[in-house]
């Protein structure tokens, strides 16, 4: 029996990476410094495997931005867009150029399309295809990290994306082609790595092959076993391990275990079913790497139930076939438990009940002692703390509130439905709004400065008082309505100076949540985020976001929205309890939300955004259980807007999908404005809300706001024109893609301004082509 790690958190567990990144973008810091960083992350992370006694410790699950990317520039997929950076800067400036785009040094490069991983928060850099795409071997980031690797004496286990993977994440950015025909030109490279790593000593490959999980028609399976039958052919002696994770193999099963691969891995959290199905059809020469450990959230592990499904699989097969693992890389969880020191921040007795990379990774271990058979003492005195643990968290009265029970139990189907259609609501709302033909708005966030991330900082360290605290919010708050009114934006925000995440501050002012001081995870690039824990029954004991919203009108008469995020979105960006449905969680929390989408209502405030950028990403991964969840997600979304009056305008926002099969669940969530990201892939995702004839309005965004670079007045006068192509002009607002919190001001005004330029243009043009027409 043998233990192995899918893969380790690469952020560092105080966030090293994304800090060297940050100063290396902005000039403070060289090259070879933050390579620096790089190494001495992934070190550190060999190690502590090592130490804790992994058998097969994974390399090459370091990024300095994403995994995807990182087989993009390997496999030199590089867009011809990035031809002059490619032949001018280092490889890592190509790199982060298609990552976040370049503008500079007289070049203006967009970014590549960035989307979610799977069902998870993390984003991917999107490749991109085309007909007779060649490929070759470009960076050697997988060879190199293998051999830093074995100088710190460890034969890693390099992981790498698998072909079929790599080509179905991808997108074809021309007509007339399938992606997978491109598999037998990229096959080659691959072939290319295998045979480097093999001469270097490796002895275990490791290849991600989520898509096995998924839905998959008849060519990509054909494909898959091509593919694989190729790899074992040219290397008769690698040990190859294919690793499923995020769902069941289910269809996929005998497809799966007739891959010619030694280890094949099954995510035993999502679907512990599926290990019954594969030790009636498993061959004899297969192992099988068991998924038994939470990779995705921070529960502790309840030993007794993972040694059951060990024990099914080493009572048919035998303990020298099995391999035990965490479900999935461990890239979702934060580092390390043992940095959470401050009681008043996460107390001792929620604190037992979790484990993070770190104590994972030991988990793994204790799992294999106690599996062999004859554990020492204390390997059993670690298994009674489990037991103990475990016991604790079920029975402890903090998890459990009747009248938040006893209120989803009489919650009705008329508590999801709003008064009157959008028919009917539009005209009440535009007769007290009385906006302009291409409203324009922002996502919500506007810049947190190095000055107010210090400010919150004096403030969480008692250097400055409540009122000091509030008084410099205030300033900022009223500087930035100012601002707004005077380049002309239609509908303004408060900026959302005081809250530190989206999730993370409404967390903070609900009941049954908890928090971490150092549980961050990457979202993205540099994009760190502290997700909330969910232990316990959720309410809202008192307003959350009245007051600035309050005072936020008061400096202006012009409308401001109310800025929440949204029931669907909490859930998914945090971190859920695991022993009630996730549905009935959704529910709770919605009402939460509805009492203070009521609450900012009576305050004055007549237009209410509840953000919804995760409601597709919570999508399950097969086709067949779509509906379930969509009907409790679009139903939690609906009770948490469906308090207010006919005049009230509801705004929702969602960020990277692919909305073209969930497009009647949209319109079902019934928000009369919807605002979308739309930059990157030049409003290809409008089509999806054309084709339905999508009756409410939709603010596709018009700026990129994950990238430095600012577009042009021009450039967003264009996209306009293409969503004016698909979109009734009545139908249209105009906004950035998202919030604008990580942004500098410099860019973040220069880019606004171009933006409202662009709307007036806009609408100028349709007006004088609605008077010729007469």
């Amino acid at each position: 029996m043998q233990t192995h790690i899918l893969g380790y958190p690469r952020i560092g567990s105080k966030r090293e990476l994304k800090k060297a990144c940050e100063q290396y973008w902005s000039g403070k810091i060289t090259l070879d410094e933050l390579l620096d960083v790089g190494k001495n992350i992934r070190q550190n992370n060999w190690k502590l495997q090592q130490e804790a006694g992994i058998d097969l410790i994974p390399c090459n699950d370091f990024s300095f931005y994403d995994q995807v990317l990182d087989m993009t520039l390997t496999l030199g997929a590089i867009p011809e867009r990035y031809v002059e950076i490619a032949l001018k800067k280092s490889e890592t400036d190509l790199y982060f150029a298609m990552a976040r785009g370049f503008q500079k040094e007289g070049l203006d490069i967009t970014a590549m399309e960035m989307t979610k991983w799977f069902d998870t928060n993390y984003h991917f850099i999107v490749p991109e295809f085309h007909k007779n795409q060649e490929f070759k071997l470009f960076s050697r980031k997988i060879i190199n990290e293998f051999l830093d690797a074995k100088q710190v004496g460890i034969n890693a286990k390099p992981v790498i994306i698998g072909l079929l993977t790599y080509i179905l994440l991808g997108k074809e950015k021309e007509e007339g082609f399938n992606k997978l025909e491109l598999a037998q030109k990229i096959l080659p490279v691959y072939i290319q790595i295998l045979k480097e790593l093999e001469t270097h000593g490796a002895e275990y490959i490791q290849f991600d092959e989520p898509f096995l999980a998924l839905d998959l028609d008849e060519k990509s399976k054909e494909t898959y076993s091509l593919i694989y039958a190729e790899i074992r052919k040219q290397f008769p002696h690698l040990k190859i391990i294919v690793a499923t994770y995020f769902e069941g193999l289910r269809d996929n099963l005998s497809l799966a275990v007739s891959l010619p691969v030694n280890v094949l891995h099954l995510d035993l959290v999502r679907s512990p079913e599926q290990l019954e199905e594969v030790l009636k059809v498993i061959p004899e020469t297969l192992h099988l790497s068991l998924g038994v450990i939470d990779g995705r959230n921070i529960w502790k592990n309840d030993f007794e139930k993972s040694l059951r499904l060990i024990r099914q699989a080493t009572d048919k097969i035998g303990s020298e076939r099995i391999l035990i693992a965490p479900s999935c890389s461990l890239l979702h969880s934060p580092s390390d438990l043992d940095l959470e020191n401050n009681e008043s921040v996460l107390s001792s007795e929620i604190k037992q009940w979790m484990a993070f990379a770190k104590q994972k990774v030991s988990e793994t271990i204790t799992l294999k002692k106690l599996a062999a058979g004859n554990p020492d003492y204390s390997t059993l005195l670690l298994l009674a703390e489990n037991k103990k643990a475990i016991e604790n968290r079920k029975t402890s009265p903090l998890i459990h509130n009747s009248e938040v029970k006893d209120r989803v139990d009489v919650t009705t189907e008329e508590d999801a439905k709003r008064n009157k259609p959008f028919s009917m609501r539009k005209i009440s709302q535009q007769d007290i709004l009385n906006l302009p033909l291409f409203p324009t708005t922002t996502i919500g966030s506007f810049p947190q400065t190095k000055e107010v991330r210090n400010w919150r900082a004096k403030f969480k360290k008692g250097e400055l008082n409540a009122k000091q605290y509030d008084d410099l919010l205030k300033k900022e708050t009223e500087r930035t309505i100012r601002w707004q009114e005077e380049i002309g934006i239609d509908v303004l925000v408060h900026g959302e100076f005081e809250r530190n995440d989206m999730v993370e501050y409404f967390g903070e002012q609900l009941s049954g949540f908890v928090f971490t001081q150092n549980g961050w995870v990457q979202s993205y690039g540099s994009r760190c985020v502290k997700p909330p824990i969910i232990f316990g029954d959720v309410y809202r004991p008192n307003p959350m976001t009245v007051y600035w919203s309050e005072y936020a009108q008061s400096l202006t008469k012009k409308w401001v929205k109310g800025m929440l995020t949204g029931p669907v979105t909490i859930l998914q960006w945090s971190f859920v309890r695991d022993d009630q449905p996730r549905s009935l969680t959704c529910k709770q929390i919605a009402l939460a939300i509805r009492d203070e989408v009521n609450d900012l209502e009576k305050a004055g405030i007549r237009i209410i955004q509840i953000d919804e950028p995760a409601i597709r990403e919570g999508l399950p991964l097969r086709k067949s259980d779509w509906q379930h969840y969509l009907q409790w997600a679009v139903e939690a979304f609906r009770i948490s807007a469906s308090g207010v009056e006919d005049a009230t305008q509801i705004h929702t926002h969602m960020c990277y999908s692919e909305f073209n099969d969930i497009i009647q669940n949209i319109a079902d969530m019934e928000a009369d404005v919807i605002t979308i990201e739309c930059s990157r892939s030049q409003m290809e995702l409008l089509n999806a809300f054309a084709d339905f004839k999508y009756p409410n309005e939709i603010g596709p965004g018009v700026y990129d706001i994950h990238s430095p670079r600012v577009p042009s007045k021009e450039e967003m006068v264009e996209l306009l024109k293409k969503a004016q192509a698909v979109i009734p002009a009545q139908q249209l607002w105009v906004n950035p893609d998202c919030g604008l919190k990580t942004r500098h001001w410099d860019e973040t005004e220069k880019a606004l301004i171009a933006m409202v330029e662009a709307s007036r243009e806009a609408s100028e043009s349709f007006l004088k082509k609605e008077k010729l027409k007469y």
